[in-house]
């Protein structure tokens, strides 16, 4: 009896568990996939920004200040596992950001199309280093944007009128590409100027110390020399009716391996695009605080009617720009083969629409932009016709839409005998279609009868011929607004 008992009490010693035991069994068996999921994966996505660049501030720094991109990247999925690290780097021009492609300390990147263009034959010439573009930020249909700028008391108010003179631009940058192609079409050989390469900071410094006769350069640069009191622009891209626009290129590999990224990337961007256009002043005030470029500069490309339209869709028009952008540094060896159908993919922004409920394909055929509304207090009248309209930002205060050049010019006296200061408006070239800052315009005054008598123009030879066929005259904007402060504009 006293052995069965004996035997019994070694059992239960050994069935007998104490309570702690089995939680310390099961936290050691957890502890390899607690530790996996402790040990992310962190993957680094090296952003290449032109900040001082207006039409690419909704690719850029928008997306970095109200934190888009960690907004839309996934999280979970596949992803559950990924840290994303963003390393925004900020560059003047496009040419650094495809050095930093190619050495694979970008993955995504933002430049005009003939950095584009140079971006792309790149890659493909780097095996291994291919990039792909993916969207767009912002266009122009004709080519504004780029621009030559003289010193405010040059004699010089054309292209050609720089034969012979020394001229500088960033080189490998769209105002580049847009003065090579300028050049061909009016057949001038190299050495019709001494063009030579400077940044834009170099480029503005030396102008304004008249060290240079002229210079090229791309957004925003060409008007916001010219806001700034020192120059004056004589040529715009407009005039070669090419259209511009700048994009965003990833690398092929990092996109197809993180595909979602991309996609987030995009959608941020289409975010970015609607915050501006929500509340263009707003905008336009934080975009100075961020780039230090006046707001009234970012203004006259993003706001209503401005001279970018945001758009991300890829259009047929714009590799057709690439083409030719390729056919002019070729001529000039100065680009090697590219194939354009295999650098360029719209599978993700196609699938950022499909994931905003949105018609990728309507969005495509369109160049609509958001313009000009509202009623207009100088002449008592609604803005019918956006391309005729002008507005008047009061300093400090609102943006008022006017309906008309001449209603603008006399409402701006009007506000300024209220006591009101006027920081800045805006009209539209009548020859170029582009909104232009009301105090750098020509204007042609047409002759008796006009029921719209001033007409504003960019290039001086414009004004004058328009005012020659209208039995009109030219004039100064000082002379504008004389003119105008005399004529009975009520109910116009």
């Amino acid at each position: 009896m006293t052995s069965n008992l004996s035997a019994l009490s070694s059992l239960h010693a050994k069935l007998a568990v104490p309570r702690w035991r089995p939680a310390l069994l099961l936290a050691l068996a957890l502890l390899p996939g607690l530790a996996a999921a402790q040990a992310k994966q962190v993957v680094s996505i090296g952003i290449g920004t032109q900040n001082t660049t207006t039409n690419t501030v909704t690719g850029g720094i928008v997306i970095k200040e109200l934190k888009l991109l960690e907004k839309h990247l996934p999280k979970t999925g596949k992803y559950a596992n990924i840290e994303w690290k963003l390393d925004w780097q900020n560059f003047t021009s496009g040419p650094p950001v495809t050095n930093g492609m190619v050495a694979d300390k970008l993955q995504i990147g933002m430049m005009g199309d003939y950095p584009l263009l140079v971006n792309g034959a790149t890659g493909q010439n780097n095996r291994g280093n291919e990039t792909q573009l993916v969207a767009i930020i912002a266009y122009n249909a004709f080519g504004a944007g780029n621009g030559v700028v003289v010193h405010k008391d040059s004699p010089y108010y054309e292209l050609a009128d720089l034969k012979g003179k020394n001229v500088s631009v960033p080189f490998g940058s769209a105002a580049h590409g847009m003065m090579l192609q300028a050049m061909q079409e009016r057949g001038w050989k190299d050495d019709f100027w001494s063009l030579v390469s400077q940044s834009p900071e170099v480029g503005t410094t030396n102008l304004q110390e008249k060290k240079i006769d002229g210079h090229g350069d791309f957004v925003p640069f060409a008007e916001l020399l010219p806001y700034r009191g020192f120059a004056r622009k004589i040529f715009d891209g407009a005039q070669t009716k090419i259209p511009t626009f700048h994009g965003v290129v990833v690398r092929k590999d990092f996109a197809q391996k993180y595909p979602e990224a991309v996609v987030a990337y995009i959608k941020a961007l289409m975010e970015a695009n609607e915050w501006v256009r929500k509340d263009p002043k707003a905008a336009a005030a934080k975009i100075e605080e961020w780039t230090k470029i006046e707001k009234e500069v970012a203004y006259i490309f993003l706001g209503p009617g401005g001279i970018h339209t945001l758009d991300p869709t890829i259009k047929p028009r714009w590799l057709d720009t690439i083409k030719t952008a390729h056919g002019v540094l070729g001529k000039l060896g100065r680009v090697k083969e590219f194939d354009i159908n295999a650098w360029v993919n719209e599978t993700y922004v196609r699938q950022a629409y499909k994931e905003r409920g949105l018609d990728y394909d309507a969005q495509k055929q369109t160049l609509a932009n958001y313009d000009i509304s509202g009623k207009d207090p100088v002449c008592k009248t609604a803005v019918t016709r956006p391309k005729d309209a002008g507005e008047i930002w009061l300093a400090g205060g609102e943006i008022i839409p006017v309906s008309s050049p001449t209603c603008l010019l006399a409402g701006i006296r009007q506000y300024e005998g209220e006591g009101k200061k006027v920081s800045v408006a805006y009209v539209f070239d009548k020859e170029l279609g582009i909104k232009v800052f009301a105090d750098k315009a020509f204007y042609a005054v047409e002759g008796a009868g006009s029921k719209n008598p001033m007409v504003p123009f960019l290039l001086k030879k414009d004004a004058e011929a328009h005012a020659a066929k209208t039995s009109g005259k030219l004039a100064t904007y000082a002379q504008a607004l004389d003119i105008a402060s005399r004529t009975n504009v009520a109910g116009r």
